[in-house]
């Protein structure tokens, strides 16, 4: 698997598009059509990306030679590196891709001089709590978060030590 820094219009395009494919395919069993529209607004239009990435969210795209068929962002937050994102199109999980990324993601963090990786999860999304609980990530909590327009943000918060 190749991990490319996200920098160019082309790149952040190309972030939003996956993210309108994978949220549109995955979400709408877990919350409304409406909150996944407006999360996609909030969160991943390609000036929000970009606002991020200017704000020290680093962005990586996933993929090989051939194909791109993930992504993922992450930030520096007091001792922990926060996850924000982490997506793999419905065809390619289950192939390792999420481990590698996770062994990645360490390597950054350590060399950022912190140990530990945090990221949140819908606390519905089960799929997910299972891959994260099955790569050794402890569930540390709950956050509740406004998140605007009458939406909330109902997650369990987990932790993985590298």
């Amino acid at each position: 698997m190749q991990i490319t820094e996200v920098f160019t219009p082309p790149q952040i395009l190309r972030v939003h598009e996956l993210a309108c494919e994978i949220w549109n395919e995955h979400y709408p069993s877990i919350i409304s059509q409406q909150q996944v529209d407006y999360m996609l607004q909030k969160f991943q239009s390609p000036q929000v990306i970009l606002e991020q990435i200017n704000a020290r969210y680093r962005y990586y795209l996933l993929g090989d030679k051939e194909d791109v068929y993930g992504y993922m962002a992450v930030q520096q937050q007091r001792n922990t590196l926060f996850i924000s994102k982490l997506y793999i199109q419905k065809e390619q999980r289950k192939k390792g891709y999420a481990k590698a990324a996770l062994a990645f993601l360490c390597t950054l963090a350590q060399k950022q001089g912190v140990s530990r990786l945090s990221l949140t999860v819908n606390i519905r999304n089960t799929i997910a709590i299972k891959s994260y609980e099955s790569l050794g990530f402890i569930n540390t909590g709950t956050q509740l978060q406004d998140i605007g327009e009458g939406y909330l943000m109902d997650d369990f918060t987990f932790e993985y030590q590298c």
